[in-house]
């Protein structure tokens, strides 16, 4: 299913003399220091607005804080106009206090330009003046309220059957004031914020649908169709040629459902060969996880249509792979099962045969994403690859330790921090954690190589028990990173900045930026 998109443009026209249906300005909150002579709850108009501002005589700020603006980060006021310039609404959003000697940060002013736009819903065509430096941060700002804008703009089509009257549709169209439209460089970020939204979004609709609609034989004809319209290559192993194969983690998991698992596999080439560099994504594609034998509780678990999307920002970020066209080769690997107890389901106590030859000891079928996992990224290995990241909703240990926005990331050290580095530039937050040898120890099996999850510790350190299990498949010579994106993959709360509720894509810019990173650097 997919979601209607909003456009996005540039324009250098008079932000006072566009002919939207809204305008959108940015206000900085006083700080103690600026308030000295200051009214009380004066505001400080951002750049960008001036020629608005004089439309109003100048008592634009003033009106806005009447109103009860107060600058406050991601906050959105609404002003009719009443003639004073073309479109009929200004929509002041709240950028924080205004930063000494620069621009708003990246981040900010992407959730800025998606809290705006989303607070917009119902108007057909919005444009953001927002400040943008002119310097050396330009391109970062404007990619970032491109971004922002397009993410703010979505609303999952949904199964309504009836129509809603309070229901608005999103924005269709968004303006982006700058000082020259036709500059190359402005419109190469479009572009690539385009690219990479709508990578987003991609992710987000399948997070989104129904379980029921997106069973793993059908979420691995939906990759594929998009990938082979995008000019990847395309390789789908079904339940027949995973089991001739020996992917014997994916068939565990995969055997308790009456729709079999799969395994896509994904690749982009570069022209020429590129920088002879290979990246390998991996994302853990669970359509549906009641826990299996051992069985989650049923409070929640209908958030569990979620626990594919892993597998849905490796997808769509190879989408955006293809339309960026990096210098790097890259190939994305989804195994796919839908966790079920049924009479056919694996078991507590059975020993599991996986890809690369090891023998595990299930203990607990709940923990199934690293069963799937570990047979990808041993494949993944066995084609080749310099750079392996691995992104899954993989713990609940993830959300104890480090909420709902701050992913987990585990690996080999050095590449660990750049997923932290590119998880600051995108605003996606990833925090690396340990994976200490105590952990592995407790996952010393009597009868296999190793246990699937660490029976002495039981619940403690669950989201290290996963990294230290999925270590054991990745070959000496590939730097890897695991990112678990538990809390921050889906949002059960209320809509915040460009963040809806449901489906987040994340960390699709993440996966982007790293791929960016090492076509650059290695």
């Amino acid at each position: 299913m997919t979601s209607p998109r909003t456009t996005l443009s540039l324009v250098d026209t008079d932000p006072a003399e566009l002919a939207v249906d809204a305008i959108v300005i940015g206000v900085h909150s006083q700080t103690a220091e600026q308030e000295a002579g200051a009214p009380a709850g004066a505001l400080l108009l951002a750049s960008g607005a001036e020629s608005i501002a004089a439309a109003f005589d100048g008592k634009l700020t003033e009106t806005l804080a009447l109103l009860g603006a107060t600058g406050g980060a991601g906050e959105v006021i609404k002003l009719a106009t009443l003639g004073t310039v073309t479109a009929p609404v200004v929509a002041a959003v709240g950028l924080g206090p205004e930063p000494t000697g620069a621009a708003p940060a990246p981040e900010t002013l992407r959730r800025a330009a998606g809290a705006a736009v989303r607070s917009l819903a119902g108007a057909p065509r919005v444009a953001l003046a927002l400040p943008l430096p002119d310097d050396a941060d330009a391109p970062a700002a404007l990619r970032a309220v491109a971004e922002g804008a397009l993410l703010g703009g979505y609303r999952f089509a949904g199964y309504k059957t009836k129509p809603q009257p309070t229901r608005r549709e999103p924005v269709a169209e968004v303006l982006v004031a700058v000082p020259d439209a036709a500059d190359a460089a402005a419109q190469a970020e479009i572009t690539r914020a385009q690219a990479v939204a709508g990578a987003v979004l991609a992710s987000r609709d399948w997070v989104n649908t129904a379980p029921n609609e997106l069973r793993p034989p059908a979420f691995a004809e939906a990759v594929a169709a998009a990938a082979r319209e995008a000019g990847l290559g395309v390789e789908v192993l079904d339940e027949a040629a995973l089991k001739a194969g020996g992917y014997g983690g994916i068939i565990a998991v995969g055997q308790g459902s009456e729709a079999p698992p799969r395994l896509v596999k994904l690749t982009y080439t570069p022209d020429g060969g590129g920088t002879g560099k290979r990246v390998a994504l991996v994302g853990k594609g669970i359509t549906f996880d009641t826990g299996g034998i051992s069985i989650k509780p049923a409070q929640g678990m209908w958030e569990m249509k979620s626990d594919m999307a892993g597998a849905a920002a490796v997808g769509a970020a190879m989408l955006a792979v293809a339309a960026l066209k990096p210098s790097v080769a890259v190939t994305g690997y989804l195994p796919m099962a839908e966790n079920m107890p049924s009479g056919t389901s694996y078991r507590p106590g059975d020993v599991i045969s996986m890809y690369n030859g090891k023998k595990v000891e299930v203990l607990n079928t709940d923990a199934e994403g690293r069963m799937i996992l570990a047979d990808a990224i041993a494949r993944a290995c066995e084609d080749g690859a310099d750079y392996l990241f691995e992104t899954s909703t993989l713990t609940g240990g993830q959300v104890i330790s480090l909420g709902k926005r701050i992913a987990g990331v585990m690996g080999s050290p050095e590449l660990c921090e750049r997923v932290k580095a590119a998880g600051e530039a995108t605003g996606e937050p990833a925090w690396p954690m340990p994976l200490p040898d105590d952990v592995r120890k407790g996952m010393d099996s009597e009868v296999a190589d190793i246990s699937q999850v660490n029976a002495v510790m039981d619940r403690a350190g669950h989201m290290l028990q996963g990294g230290v299990f999925l270590s054991e498949f990745v070959t000496d010579d590939v730097a890897w990173a695991h990112i678990d994106i538990a809390g921050p993959g889906y949002h059960s709360g209320e809509p915040t900045g460009y963040l809806t509720k449901g489906g987040t894509g994340v960390p699709v810019r993440t996966l982007l930026h790293l791929i960016d990173d090492v076509a650059a650097n290695g």
